[in-house]
C-alpha cells in the first residue's frame, strides 16, 4: 500500500464492485481527474457502504465458510481452495475493498464534511471493514494509513488494531450521539437513522472484545448493542430483476456469473457440509430434538451442488446478514453465563428463540415449513437433559448449545470462522466439534493471506505467515 490514500472515485465502480472484484484492477490513481470539492459529501457514501458489503460478504468469506464447514468447494478453483491451496492473489479484492472503497472515502467525509451524522457513520464504517481485516488477516497496517510522510505504512498487531477499532467506535458514538438523524437515501444500511448506527456500533465493540476473550466488557458493549433485528445491519440488494450482475445478493451474483456447482453444502450425492448435518433431523449430529425443529432453516440454508438458481438464503435480493440483533443477544448469552451463571445466559438466549420463533429468520419461501423454538429451562442442561446427553458439566452444556446456535445462525458471516479459532484454544473453556474440513485433523486455517499487491508494494509488510499461522489473539 504506497500510503498516498488520495481519494479513488468509487461511487460508480463500487456498484458493481460488489459482485465482480476483478474491476478494481487497473484503475486509475490520479486524484487530480475529479475536483472533490465539487461532488456533494454524502455521494461518497453509497460506494463505500458497497465495498463495505464486499468486505464482509464477499469471496474470503465463502472461503471461510468452507474452512469452518459450512461449504463445500465441489469443483474447481473453489475446489482447489477447500483442499487449502489457497494464494495470496485470492485476498487482492477484499483488501482493496477495505482501504481503497471504504477507509479513503470515509476519511475523506470525516475530513471535509460539515455534516455531523455522516462523519459519525464514516467512522462506524472504517470500524466494521477495518477490524474485520484484523480479524481474518492478524496484523495489518492502520496507524501509518494516511500519512503523506510515510509512503509504506507499517503493519500493527492484530490487539492494537482491535483497540484502536474499539476507540474508534466510541468516537463514533459520541458523534452520533450529537447528530441529527435525516432521511439519507445515500445510507443504504439504515437510511440515516443515528440510533441504528449507534446500536451497530456496540454490537461491533462487543464482537471485538469477544473475539480478544475480554468477556467482561464484551457483555458491557453488547447491554448497548443491537436490541432487535429490526436494527440489523444488512447488505440489501436493488439490482433489476433482469440484470444478472450488478446489486444483487453477493454469493448469487458469484455461482451465477461463472462459478455455479462450484462451491455450496449439498453434493449431487447427498453429501452435506457439517452446518447442514447439524440442521437435518435425520443425522447423526442433528440438533433437532423436542424442542428444537430446523426443518425450515434446513431447506434455507441448502445450496446444491446442481445449482440452478436458489430461493433461500442466497436468493438475488436475499439480504446479508453483517451486524446482527441474533449475534448481539448470542454474545450477552455466552458472556452472561461466562462471568455468572446459566441462569445468566438463559434470559438472551431465550429472547432469541422467542425471535426465531416468529420466523424472522427465514424468508416468504420457507416460512411455512416447520420450525420450532421452544425456550430452554435449567434442567434442559443438566446432566440428561435434552442438551446434555453426554454429562458435562450444565455450563458447559449451556455454552455449548450458544457456539451452536452462533454457528447456524452465522451463516454468511465470519462468526463461524471467528469462533473455530477463538474456541479451540486451551483457555476457551469448551471445545468446539465443528471444524470439519479435514475431519478433526489439523492443522486448521487460522487467517487468510495477505494481499499480493500489498506484500508486492509495502517494504514494510511482513513475511505471509499462510493460513496456518495463528493469529495474535487465538494463540
Amino acid at each position: 500500500m504506497k500510503n498516498k490514500l488520495s481519494l479513488y472515485i468509487l461511487l460508480i465502480f463500487t456498484m458493481v464492485f460488489a459482485s465482480c472484484e476483478s474491476l478494481v484492477e487497473g484503475i486509475n490513481e490520479n486524484p487530480n481527474d475529479v475536483v472533490l470539492n465539487d461532488i456533494e459529501d454524502k455521494l461518497f457514501l453509497t460506494g463505500s457502504l458497497l465495498a463495505n458489503a464486499q468486505v464482509q460478504s464477499g469471496r474470503l468469506n465463502n472461503i471461510a465458510g468452507m474452512y469452518s464447514g459450512q461449504l463445500i468447494g465441489f469443483a474447481s478453483l473453489f475446489a482447489n481452495q477447500y483442499n487449502y491451496n489457497l494464494t495470496t492473489a485470492n485476498s487482492d479484492g477484499t483488501w482493496r475493498a477495505a482501504y481503497v472503497g471504504v477507509v479513503t472515502n470515509m476519511r475523506y467525509i470525516g475530513t471535509n464534511s460539515e455534516n455531523v451524522l455522516l462523519q459519525g457513520i464514516a467512522k462506524v464504517t472504517e470500524a466494521h471493514a477495518v477490524g474485520t481485516c484484523a480479524t481474518i488477516f492478524g496484523a495489518v497496517p492502520y496507524s501509518e494509513i494516511g500519512n503523506a510522510e510515510i509512503s509504506d505504512p507499517k503493519f500493527d498487531s492484530q490487539i492494537a488494531v482491535f483497540n484502536a477499532m474499539i476507540a474508534l467506535l466510541e468516537d463514533a458514538v459520541a458523534t452520533l450521539n450529537s447528530a441529527t438523524s435525516q432521511n439519507l437515501s445515500e445510507d443504504i444500511y439504515f437510511g440515516g437513522d443515528k440510533g441504528k448506527w449507534i446500536a451497530a456500533a456496540y454490537t461491533l465493540k462487543a464482537r471485538y472484545y469477544l473475539q480478544m476473550k475480554d468477556y467482561t466488557n464484551a457483555m458491557t458493549a453488547a447491554e448497548n448493542g443491537i436490541a432487535s433485528a429490526d436494527g440489523d445491519m444488512k447488505f440489501i440488494p436493488r439490482g433489476a430483476e433482469t440484470n444478472t450482475d450488478g446489486d444483487k445478493n453477493l454469493f448469487w451474483a458469484m455461482l451465477e456469473s461463472s462459478r455455479a456447482g462450484d462451491v455450496g453444502n449439498l453434493g449431487t450425492d447427498g453429501t452435506q457440509s457439517y452446518l447442514l448435518q447439524m440442521l437435518d433431523a435425520t443425522s447423526t449430529v442433528s440438533r433437532n430434538h423436542a424442542k428444537t425443529d430446523e426443518t425450515a432453516r434446513l431447506g434455507y440454508y441448502e445450496i446444491a451442488e446442481a445449482w440452478n438458481d436458489n430461493d433461500g438464503i442466497i436468493d438475488k435480493f436475499a439480504p446479508q446478514n453483517m451486524v446482527t440483533y441474533f449475534e448481539n443477544q448470542l454474545i450477552k448469552a455466552e458472556c452472561a453465563a461466562r462471568n455468572g451463571t446459566l441462569q445468566n445466559g438463559l434470559t438472551p438466549l431465550n429472547e432469541l428463540r422467542s425471535w426465531l420463533s416468529t420466523g424472522g429468520h427465514l424468508n416468504d419461501n420457507y416460512v411455512g415449513q416447520a420450525f420450532l423454538y421452544d425456550a430452554f429451562d435449567v434442567a434442559d442442561f443438566d446432566n440428561g437433559g435434552i442438551e446434555n446427553a453426554d454429562g458435562v458439566a450444565a455450563k458447559t452444556a449451556f455454552l455449548r448449545e450458544v457456539i451452536e446456535e452462533r454457528y447456524v445462525s452465522g451463516f454468511g458471516m465470519y462468526m463461524p470462522f471467528n469462533d473455530a479459532r477463538r474456541l479451540r484454544k486451551s483457555d476457551s473453556n469448551i471445545a468446539v466439534p465443528f471444524i470439519l474440513v479435514n475431519g478433526s485433523n489439523p492443522p486448521y486455517p487460522e487467517r487468510m493471506p495477505y494481499a499480493e499487491q500489498e506484500l508486492n508494494s509495502n517494504s514494510n509488510a511482513p513475511t505471509d505467515p499462510g493460513i496456518f499461522g495463528v493469529t495474535a489473539v487465538n494463540q
